[in-house]
């Protein structure tokens, strides 16, 4: 991972049932990633769900992405 790449992190299946009916949404809804996108973890697969941290100021905002 590149010092300037952000920060990807898989979320466990409760943390994705969590997002879920926060947002009201499914997971075809998501923003999709590819499996061989360089960001992603090597322990991930299809259906995943990616948590992604950018840093924008002195904040750190995260947006989620689910594997294809």
């Amino acid at each position: 991972m590149h010092i300037l790449q952000p920060k990807h992190i898989k979320l466990k299946p409760e943390e994705v049932k969590a997002l879920v009916k926060k947002y009201n949404i499914s997971l075809s809804q998501l923003p999709k990633i590819k499996s061989t996108d360089a960001g992603v973890p090597e322990n991930c697969e299809s259906g995943d769900v990616l948590k992604i941290e950018r840093k924008q100021e002195e904040k750190i905002r995260a947006c989620y992405k689910v594997i294809v």
